[in-house]
């Protein structure tokens, strides 16, 4: 048998800590009770790949520990070898907000890297896309079935006349009327349209698709000066149905006019904004993808770009690592702040945090929301946090941001791309379909198994860190030069080859009537 094939199917599991006193199965299937460790330590019972074995005999009531933190308790003796499942774990109390230290571990600016460009489209406002793309807003849902015929229209008969334009996008939603407008926590979806349709990857080319008698007036969604840039179906001056989809014929072809004018040129990368995000996560998303992402974001961050993480229930309880971090007082503050009206938001509802695992997550070996937000929290990098943003609220600083979002893979990305991303990086060890018309999507796998069975789905395998085929650094390096191509149009992602891309959800978290 080939050397390196016996290597990978000896029993192998990964401990990440000193302090730990669990460590993860790495075997593809997992492995059989009697397996026997290189350290000695044999298995009591069969584990499944990425569940957790007790290094050491832990006492009931005693801590769980994972990437050297607390993630639980045990509900009763636990011996070595065992596995560790949910069930023998009691989740610990979120971290205390009023406790949590600020700006104490400041990280020193990384070392400035240079010299590395992608080919994008430069905005008249200084923004840099990577796609070349009309967005068409829509003010209310109600509008969302004429706006998906007229763009069928647009792109048979309209977009083959100018192809240097990617694509049309109708930016539809189930948001307008029907909900308290002048609630105050509607900022949200409000703010989230009207920074959607400012996305470089649109080429500042607006256009806003409105019946005319909803609550969400659409001359809040245009910037202040625009005024030829709505279209209302209740105008009278239209003569039926055909007459309203030829006005939005003819204000699409005037925007793809001027979109066709533009060409990918040479950028620094401190142009990109780049957004992180993870779905579909396992036990592995902490120890491969996840850390390849954050060597990567490393590397933006030092090329000078913008970086944003997200997801507040998946970081929430690894919150006393990130405030740390935080470059001052005032950003430390915001990131207690978002985590604050986040918690108040789930307990309204009468939900908590620990509501955000899924099944897959535990199947894949997470025990709960602590286990995984210290995984998820690992794609933010090593430096210092720079900057926060309230859900939906537009990018201006470079650097790591935390862009608050909830944890709903549909919902992060289109606060994301509200923000300004221009590129998303998203990691999954279950496996999802997910991508975004307005914006390119890299998936990382977090398993090269789930590399090589999902390879027409998959864009990227980190698993090759835990077989040892590759480090972290060299993960990490990997992904950047895809970034830039992909950010580039060098590369495809396998969602926009195949053209599979989830709808935009706007939050609300303000009434509906």
């Amino acid at each position: 048998m080939d050397q390196d094939v016996a290597a990978k199917e000896q029993p192998r599991y990964i401990k990440l800590n000193e302090r730990d006193n669990v460590a993860i199965v790495v075997n593809d299937f997992g492995l059989p009770a009697g397996s026997r460790f290189a350290s000695g330590l044999t298995l009591r019972a069969f584990v499944p790949q990425g569940h957790k074995t007790s290094l050491v005999d832990i006492a009931e009531g005693a801590p769980i520990i994972r990437y050297g933190e607390i993630i639980g308790y045990a509900l009763a003796p636990i011996l070595a070898g065992e596995w560790v499942d949910e069930a023998r774990i009691r989740m610990p109390e979120a971290p205390d907000l009023d406790k949590l230290e600020i700006s104490t571990a400041v990280p020193a600016p990384l070392p400035p890297l240079d010299g590395f460009t992608f080919e994008g489209y430069r905005n008249p406002d200084g923004s840099v896309g990577t796609k070349n793309i009309l967005g068409i807003s829509s003010s209310v849902q109600c509008v969302k079935g004429t706006m998906e015929y007229a763009v069928k229209r647009i792109r048979a008969e309209l977009l083959p006349k100018y192809p240097n334009v990617d694509d049309v996008v109708p930016l539809t939603h189930a948001y307008g009327c029907g909900v308290a407008i002048n609630a105050p926590d509607a900022i949200v979806p409000i703010r989230t349209l009207q920074n959607l349709a400012l996305n470089p990857n649109f080429g500042g080319e607006i256009l806003v698709i409105s019946l005319g008698c909803e609550k969400l007036a659409p001359e809040r969604l245009v910037p202040e000066g625009v005024s030829d840039a709505i279209v209302r179906m209740q105008d009278e001056a239209f003569d039926g149905f055909g007459a309203i989809v030829d006005a939005i014929m003819t204000q699409a072809e005037a925007r793809l006019k001027i979109l066709n004018k533009r060409t990918r040129e040479a950028c620094p990368a401190s142009d990109l904004v780049i957004g992180l995000q993870c779905g579909g996560s396992d036990a592995f998303s902490g120890v491969t993808a996840n850390p390849a992402v954050g060597f990567a974001a490393d590397l933006l961050v030092r090329a000078g770009a913008t970086v944003m993480f997200s997801e507040v229930t998946e970081v929430r309880d690894a919150i006393q690592l990130l405030t740390r971090r935080a470059i001052n007082e005032d950003v430390g503050r915001a990131l207690v702040r978002e985590m604050a009206w986040y918690d108040s938001y789930l307990a309204r509802g009468g939900a908590d945090r620990s509501a955000n695992t899924t099944p897959g997550n535990k199947k894949g070996g997470l025990a709960n929301i602590v286990e995984k937000s210290l995984g998820s929290i690992v794609k933010s990098g090593s430096s210092a946090i720079t900057g926060v943003l309230a859900p939906g609220e537009r990018a201006t600083q470079k650097g790591m941001l935390f862009a608050a979002t909830p944890a709903s893979d549909f919902i992060c990305g289109t606060l994301q791309l509200a923000s300004g991303m221009t590129l998303q990086v998203f990691t999954t060890g279950r496996g999802t379909p997910y991508g975004l018309a307005a914006a390119p999507v890299i998936k990382v796998a977090t398993r090269t198994e789930l590399a090589r069975r999902w390879k027409d789905l998959i864009d990227f395998d980190a698993g090759r860190i835990a077989t040892g085929e590759k480090t972290i650094e060299e993960t990490g390096w990997d992904l950047f030069r895809l970034i830039l191509d992909v950010a580039s149009g060098r590369t495809k992602p396998w969602s926009d080859r195949w053209g599979i891309h989830n709808d935009l959800t706007l939050f609300n978290p303000a009434p509906v009537t």
